[in-house]
């Protein structure tokens, strides 16, 4: 399904790059400006500096005169608008909305954003099949364009399955049974050596260590850490000795 984001009449050129921003975020780059303040917004330094490295957004958007070009291949509308209207289509919750509308067989769905200083105009929200409306606190609702369009981007990039959480490191290698037992054997000689441990009477002590090492699923590298420190018993534990 194609997703194309439209700003229409947008005043200030900061947003622009902000949206540019958002959208590359969350894997969009289909945008077009209806009619906005500044014929040459795509190339202001401030829309440049606002993408902060979504350049490539910005060098595909389009610049059209009317909504009916912008419009050009999308078959489902969905209008962002905070004041409700007496009047048009739904509001819906953007996540209850895009759950059904990512099961459906559109081919294109577009999401339109009014003016910073006025919203959408009636007309323009008229003509559209949804009304999203973003859940926010009843008493301060007002959210900026950016952040708008980040929120409505993400929770229909999470309906269309969203993307796998990049992890910083690489996954642990998993200790096998081998590496246990003789990180066991190991810890028993040190509990020993400290005195915490009578091997003529060492009743449950290391099959109860056993299976707490066993439910934390420890790595190779936890092991070494592990053995680290029944050596450094020991160590100690000889010094002790008299």
């Amino acid at each position: 399904m194609k997703t194309r984001f439209i700003l229409i009449q947008t005043s200030h050129a900061g947003n622009v790059g902000a949206a540019a921003r958002a959208m590359k975020v969350m894997g969009f780059d289909d945008l077009v400006l209806v009619a906005p303040r500044w014929p040459n917004v795509l190339r202001r330094e401030e829309t440049i500096q606002r993408a902060s490295g979504a350049l490539d957004v910005l060098e595909k958007a389009r610049i059209v005169d009317s909504l009916d070009e912008a419009l050009d291949g999308m078959t489902h509308l969905c209008a962002t608008a905070m004041t409700p209207r007496d009047f048009g289509p739904p509001v819906r919750a953007p996540r209850e909305h895009f759950a059904e509308l990512a099961q459906s067989t559109q081919e294109g769905v577009a999401f339109l954003f009014g003016s910073e200083r006025f919203g959408m105009q009636n007309d323009d929200v008229y003509r559209c099949h949804t009304c999203l409306s973003i859940p926010t606190n009843p008493g301060f609702g007002s959210l900026n364009l950016g952040s708008a369009l980040q929120v409505i981007a993400y929770d229909w990039r999470q309906a269309l399955g969203g993307f796998t959480v990049q992890s910083a490191t690489a996954p642990a290698r998993l200790a096998d049974a081998r590496q246990i037992a003789g990180m066991l054997a190991h810890w028993e000689q040190a509990l020993t050596g400290i005195g915490f441990l009578d091997p003529a009477a060492p009743k449950k002590l290391m099959p109860r260590l056993n299976q707490l090492f066993n439910r934390s699923a420890l790595s190779q590298e936890e092991i070494h850490i592990l053995r680290g420190v029944a050596k450094a018993m020991l160590e100690t534990a000889g010094r002790a000795t008299p």
